[in-house]
């Protein structure tokens, strides 16, 4: 029997960010920034953001056995996030994330994934009636890709919505883009996987509709301060942003594509999902951190 439950299954790290005045160039060393140790990875961010903003939300990961770990399951717990899924390593490290931040919110990210990639289709086959028996699950590429490949093929089989944050960017087969029910790339990743830069609304429907060509049922282009852009049916729909001062870009991603699976799975249209995403990403984006920045449904003036 099908149910609204979201199955998230990604990366878990924890972040450790800088936040300084500007980035530093290659061999250089910026002094004055202010430290924060927190909760991150684009999995259970967007586990996080799918449960404070209403969903089901049932988070499949793969944790080391040290402190960092059981600090992030016991987090997820108080989250309302299902943690009987989450996996893990006897041998690898739980992940984590260095972070920069400048003062116009600009981030640069480098990850030690650790466990995160030990989580494999054996995993994930373990757990084949969880997956099946979700409405949507959401992915991103911080785990194995043959994972997702794995678990995207498993999931639209037996038909459930499979959406996919390609993030970090790389390349992709058009069998896995054949098993996505939408796509959720940013400008890079756009780039990445269309060959076309999108850099403005005429460029990202470009982008878009080579995408879309390679089998994926919904392309959804967020581009930052403009909104995004949404290809459907051979139709392109351009949905502004919500207007705000930026403090940190670090979670906004996370922050649309979790919104965007809770909007759906309560069965609205995909305008009104990306708009209800855009909102929640625009109020993320006014907050330091990662999950820290990620609103709850009650802080959200939006009618959906």
């Amino acid at each position: 029997m099908k149910t609204n439950r979201i199955v998230v299954l990604g990366s878990c790290n924890t972040d450790m960010v800088v936040k300084s005045e500007r980035l530093p160039v290659p061999g250089e060393t910026i002094l004055g920034g202010t430290f924060m140790m927190n909760p991150g990875g684009k999995g259970a961010n967007q586990a996080v953001a799918a449960s404070r903003l209403g969903g089901d939300v049932i988070f499949v990961t793969k944790v080391g056995n040290d402190l960092f770990g059981s600090k992030a399951v016991e987090l997820y717990k108080k989250e309302n996030i299902n943690t009987d899924y989450i996996f893990s390593d006897p041998d690898e490290p739980s992940g984590v994330a260095l972070i920069s931040v400048d003062s116009l919110g600009e981030n640069c990210i480098v990850v030690a994934s650790g466990a995160n990639m030990t989580l494999s289709p054996a995993d994930v086959e373990s757990i084949k009636g969880v997956i099946i028996g979700a409405d949507i699950l959401l992915m991103q590429l911080e785990i194995p890709l043959e994972t997702v490949e794995y678990a995207a093929s498993l999931a639209n089989e037996n038909g459930v919505r499979v959406i996919l944050n390609p993030a970090p960017a790389q390349a992709l087969s058009n069998e896995l883009l054949s098993n996505l029910h939408i796509i959720i790339p940013n400008e890079t990743e756009a780039e990445m996987l269309s060959g076309i830069k999108a850099s403005d609304w005429e460029s990202g429907e470009q982008a878009a509709r080579a995408i879309a060509s390679k089998g994926v049922d919904i392309v959804i282009i967020t581009l930052g301060s403009r909104g995004a852009l949404l290809l459907e049916n051979n139709h392109c729909v351009r949905i502004p942003a919500f207007k705000v001062d930026a403090v940190d870009t670090t979670a906004a991603g996370d922050t649309f594509c979790g919104a965007l699976a809770v909007a759906l799975s309560e069965g609205n249209s995909l305008e009104n999902s990306i708009l209800f995403a855009n909102k929640c990403s625009s109020i993320a984006v006014t907050s330091m951190g990662a999950q820290n920045s990620i609103p709850y449904r009650k802080d959200i003036k939006f009618n959906l």
